[in-house]
């Protein structure tokens, strides 16, 4: 153990092998004492300005990504007060993070839309070098950022590194698709006259953010946001504000100006307030959210009084289908990657499982024998976890409710189907399922598969589309009419088809339904920020 002192300017990386770690920075106070606990190493180099108090489970987190703070105008600006951040894997607490309330959030506005009036100005050169100086820091914190999602969110770190390198293609992507951004030039039905249509960013845009994705879906949002010249305000999960900050610090090192890019955490109590003010403030032109379809609603409600631009990402229910034609390994293959992922938190993971008569068995037992060898429940930190903890416990009440419910109508219980301590919940893998269930009527967002066996194609598409969402699904078959048939009738924006992960950033991400509007990501996400204006240029001598 050392313990160390520094001078102004001074920082420290802290390794906490114990649990607990408090650590306060008083800028330009020269000789400034660090007091360090059993445990605990510190080294010293200069970096900016940190206050917070950090709890984490055997993680070495550089100290400069640790922001506790809101981030409005290029400061860091404390609140009237705080709120804690929670591991969802043992309820300890992490953090206490500034609580913003409604007057943080307006001067966040006030600060975008300030700074959208100079951000437009840059040339699309310029915001894609910063975007591209944006992502090059990302990848060199790759590791530390995926540390912070997984003691915020709980992931097990593989899949928080494939979090951050997913975040980080966007601010890539967006820094390329900057300079892509072209009108049109039409032909006029005068001599007299050229007609042009140009494209313009719509303004500040209120980004509102889900906890399960803490990082990638900022970065898909505010990549396209920047690339045009609109500015931002972001409000993470009151979960995880914690990679909203540090994306907040890697954005000043970007060079990102003052007010481009905001952040206001706030605690649960907050969010309806907050969520209202960046929805209904004329200064914000453009919401962009991401969450459930209730929570969309009410958002849509706040828009609709000054007629905002929005998009929308909302709840799922997706479907996965394997027919009798398909390839039983792959499709097994295909299950556990995306029902799994996350522990069965992400909007397009699969909910409903139909399986065909003639493989259903088969299916089944090999898809009970995946779960027995690839599943490890633990701390996101350990390296052999494959699942982490549900958010929090009322996301495992649901999964027991919806197992309850299904055994109570004549489901078995194949693997699982006991919550554990804290906010853990064993894989759980259900059989002799009915469409009546709970389980097969409202989304889950947990590790629960309840399998339904089908006869024929029609009756699959039938128990598919029978949702009054539709933003993923899934099916596996080796037909290629059928896959052709199947793709065209299943009701949702998105289709796997003998492939179980499907999200990347050169394709468009979105839904149809009650599952939202607009697209993210590729080449159409950018059109969610921009404006089209006709230009008519008349009274020429042509």
């Amino acid at each position: 153990m050392k313990i160390g002192s520094f001078e102004q300017f001074g920082s420290w990386l802290i390794t906490n092998r114990t649990c607990f770690t408090r650590f306060t920075r008083t800028d330009q106070v020269p000789g400034c004492s660090l007091q360090i606990g059993a445990g605990l190493h510190v080294s010293l180099r200069p970096i900016p300005t940190l206050i917070g108090s950090i709890v984490f489970h055997g993680l070495d987190v550089s100290a400069q990504l640790l922001r506790t703070r809101a981030f409005i105008d290029g400061r860091w600006v404390s609140a009237a007060s705080t709120f804690p951040v929670l591991d969802p894997a043992t309820g300890e607490e992490i953090a206490k993070v500034s609580d913003c309330g409604t007057m943080e959030a307006q001067d966040a506005v006030n600060a975008a839309y300030k700074a959208f009036h100079l951000w437009k100005n840059h040339t699309a050169k310029e915001r894609s070098i910063l975007l591209r100086k944006w992502f090059e820091l990302i990848n060199q914190h790759k590791e530390d950022l995926a540390k912070l999602i997984t003691a915020e969110c709980g992931k097990p770190m593989k899949e928080s590194i494939g979090e951050m390198t997913y975040s980080a293609s966007f601010l890539e992507w967006f820094s390329e698709e900057a300079r892509r951004v072209y009108g049109d030039i039409v032909a006029p039905s005068a001599k007299d006259r050229k007609i042009l249509l140009l494209k313009q960013p719509v303004g500040v845009a209120s980004i509102i953010t889900p906890w399960n994705f803490p990082s990638a879906m900022i970065t898909r949002k505010v990549g396209a946001a920047l690339a045009v010249g609109c500015t931002v305000v972001v409000k993470p999960a009151e979960n995880t504000p914690l990679s909203a900050l540090a994306l907040a610090e890697l954005s000043v090192q970007a060079g990102i100006p003052p007010g481009v890019f905001n952040v206001v955490p706030c605690s649960r109590e907050k969010t309806l307030a907050v969520g209202e003010l960046l929805c209904t403030d004329p200064l914000v032109a453009k919401i962009s959210f991401t969450g459930s379809t209730a929570t969309g609603k009410i958002l849509l409600r706040h828009a609709a009084g000054t007629v905002k631009r929005v998009s929308m990402e909302l709840g799922g229910h997706a479907p996965f289908i394997v027919f009798d034609s398909a390839d039983v390994d792959k499709a097994v293959a295909g299950a556990m990657v995306s029902k799994f992922r996350n522990s069965g938190q992400t909007c397009v993971c699969s909910n409903r499982f139909l399986v065909q008569s003639g493989i259903h068995d088969a299916f089944m037992e090999k898809l009970a024998k995946a779960m027995d060898a690839e599943l490890k429940l633990g701390h996101g930190s350990e390296p052999a976890t494959t699942q982490g903890p549900l958010i929090n416990t009322r996301a495992v009440e649901k999964v027991e409710n919806q197992i309850a419910d299904a055994v109570a109508q004549g489901a078995v219980i194949v693997r699982g189907g006991k919550r554990l301590e804290g906010s853990f919940m064993q894989p759980t893998l259900l059989s002799n399922v009915n469409t009546d269930m709970q389980c097969m009527r409202e989304e889950t967002f947990g590790p629960l598969i309840p399998l339904v066996k089908f006869n024929t194609e029609q009756e699959a598409l039938a128990i598919a589309n029978a949702s009054p969402v539709g933003l993923a699904g899934y099916f596996y078959s080796r037909d290629i009419s059928q896959i052709w048939r199947v793709t065209e009738q299943m009701e949702v924006g998105m289709v796997g088809v003998n492939e179980g992960l499907i999200s990347t950033t050169e394709t468009s991400f979105g839904g149809i339904k009650q599952s939202g509007m607009g697209r993210e990501g590729s080449k159409y996400g950018i059109d969610e920020y921009l404006e089209i204006k006709y230009m008519c240029l008349g009274g020429l001598s042509l």
